[in-house]
């Protein structure tokens, strides 16, 4: 029997898990979903996410495709019987059946990840955003963000050692807003290194209270080394927001 391949539609609260994908000994997203689906199809379908978060970080917007030899005629009743096995803090929002060649990864034709600063001690944000408790200058951050549009390698912005054949990445957004009580980085690109988004906050903030110039920056970018760049911010401030392919 020829197989159908879905797209599942999903979001996270990254808090409890390693990241999306399945590791050894520890505890993701990729490992509750694959067991659920055991559980509800009787199959062993191999999941394919559209990237890989890291330890901590939510998703908002996440897809993964898959097999089934079987037939899903409705797709909402079997999202409802799938959130009743998954843990409360994953949640699929559909399913789409997509063609063979279909895939989560490589089709995406981009991403938009968010990070979410709070600036008042607030216990009630703690593991939804990172506290700091510093003013910025948003409109100076935003004029050093516009320079990421420009560059094609993102080096500076890599973990070492990751298994990618180029570190070029086209970026068509970086921005600062202020949303309510939260200041916002919101950043859209082709594809992302990992840890990129959190390396160029940590990058960003020092711009935003005047310790960084704007050669300083330049230079950061042309440098292509991790360990001219900032600290890497923590993970609680990071999501995934949303992932476009040309055929959804």
């Amino acid at each position: 029997m020829k197989k159908q391949r879905y797209f599942i539609q999903l979001s996270f609260f990254g808090k409890n898990y390693h990241g999306w994908q399945v590791q050894p000994n520890a505890h993701t997203v990729q490992a509750e979903l694959d067991k659920a689906l055991r559980v509800l199809t009787r199959e062993m379908p191999e999941t394919v996410g559209c990237g890989r978060t890291d330890t901590g970080v939510h998703a908002s917007e996440f897809y993964v495709h898959f097999d089934l030899q079987q037939d899903v005629p409705d797709t909402g009743a079997f999202c409802h019987h799938l959130n009743g096995i998954l843990p409360g803090d994953i949640a699929i929002q559909r399913m789409i059946p997509v063609g063979e060649e279909a895939h989560a990864r490589f089709d995406a034709t981009s991403r938009t990840y968010e990070y979410h600063l709070y600036h008042s001690k607030n216990p009630f944000l703690r593991d939804y955003a990172s506290y700091f408790p510093y003013s910025l200058d948003l409109d100076r951050m935003n004029q050093f963000a516009a320079f990421l549009l420009q560059k094609e390698d993102f080096s500076s912005f890599s973990k070492s050692n990751t298994q990618v054949f180029t570190n070029n990445c086209k970026v068509m957004k970086a921005e600062w807003t202020v949303c309510g009580e939260r200041t916002v980085f919101t950043i859209q690109a082709n594809r992302f290194l990992r840890n990129m988004v959190r390396a160029i906050v940590g990058t960003l903030l020092p711009a935003g209270e005047n310790k960084l110039d704007l050669e300083e920056f330049k230079a950061i970018l042309d440098g292509k080394d991790r360990r001219l760049a900032g600290t890497s911010v923590p993970a609680c401030g990071l999501y995934l927001m949303k992932v476009e392919y040309p055929y959804l």
